[in-house]
């Protein structure tokens, strides 16, 4: 199969049927390998906010659970959810740390509360909203997605959050936006990474117009039915599963829409490693490793499963791309 082909939309609908399936309960890991410090007590709600803040790194987005898992978006059975201490304990955020395992301890006392996203730029209604809001506003919903690292690594997650499109219907872009410009914070201070400035900081990034609006694009407030740990990107982060990690964007204070296709910072930084698409292709390989296959986080080091092709979700976001050369546009 041609991955580039421009009849991608077409050969990509045979890639994944079952794509609905419940996942069972079963599967899902034991609650105390989450919080590791003390249980939750999922049976009383949100147990107190301020009992929340007190003892563990949440963030401001509260509001909304428990959450139930929306069965139309769990993958079938085989595909095991990747454990909590691995989704929450394994992660790359550079304001914090270059060292994935260092990333929870540094974050731990970044406060996220509160928390506002400034939305501009080619709108009808520029405004700053609260996260809190948001959530009570549009509800969240469980979805589990699969997450495929550039760096050839993935795991299976169940997010909390709502679909991008509410938010964007609700900002009401003009017709003439035609991209989505997301813009992390940037606090040295709190996140030692920041101090290196030879990035450029704060962390950006952005997608097409029609990709934000697609379905599948998430604004994650929540994992594994509770609040974003501060390290998974408190209190709101971006989650599109067709893509490689770096896309799906972490603390999110700004949105703005625009025209011009917007700079991203690995896209920045080295275009010939990391392009604006990104999306998941197998047959286009990083210039420094291959990308035909990944290892599942948890699984032994060799042990590597093929990578499909957008991530496994070709027949949802293929037709997002009908025509356009995928390896130019990586």
């Amino acid at each position: 199969m041609n991955f580039n082909s421009p009849k991608v939309d077409q050969k990509m609908a045979l890639v994944r049927t079952n794509k609905t399936w419940e996942i069972p309960e079963s599967l899902s890991t034991d609650e105390a390998d989450f919080w590791n410090r003390r249980t939750f007590l999922k049976s009383a709600g949100l147990i107190g906010t301020s009992l929340l803040f007190s003892q563990s790194p949440l963030s401001a987005a509260t509001a909304g659970f428990p959450t139930k898992r929306n069965p139309k978006y769990n993958l079938i059975e085989a595909e095991k959810i990747t454990e909590e201490k691995y989704v929450t304990g394994y992660n790359n955020f550079y304001e914090f740390s270059f060292d994935k395992e260092d990333v929870k301890d540094k974050a731990k006392h970044w406060k996220t509360e509160p928390w506002s996203i400034e939305i501009s730029g080619m709108v009808q209604k520029p405004s700053s909203l609260d996260v809190n809001e948001l959530i009570n506003e549009f509800g969240i919903e469980q979805r589990v997605y699969r997450f495929r690292c550039v760096e050839a690594w993935s795991m299976v997650v169940p997010w909390d959050g709502f679909p991008l499109k509410k938010l964007i219907e609700k900002a009401q872009p003009l017709s003439s936006a035609k991209y989505v410009k997301f813009i992390s914070f940037d606090d040295p201070e709190e996140a030692p990474g920041m101090k290196n400035r030879s990035y450029p900081w704060p962390y950006t990034e952005g997608l097409r117009m029609d990709e934000a609006l697609h379905e599948l694009t998430l604004m994650v407030t929540g994992v594994f039915g509770k609040p974003l740990p501060n390290q998974n990107g408190a209190p709101v982060r971006l989650m599109v599963p067709w893509k490689y990690g770096f896309k799906s964007i972490k603390s999110i204070q700004k949105i703005e829409f625009t025209d011009q296709q917007p700079k991203s910072l690995w896209n920045e930084l080295a275009p010939q490693e990391y392009g604006f698409y990104a999306n998941v292709n197998p047959e286009v390989d990083h210039p420094r490793w291959s990308q035909a296959k990944e290892r599942p986080i948890g699984s032994w080091f060799f042990q590597k499963i093929p990578t499909q092709p957008f991530n496994g979700y070709a027949e949802e976001v293929a037709s997002l791309y009908k025509g356009m050369d995928l390896k130019k546009n990586y």
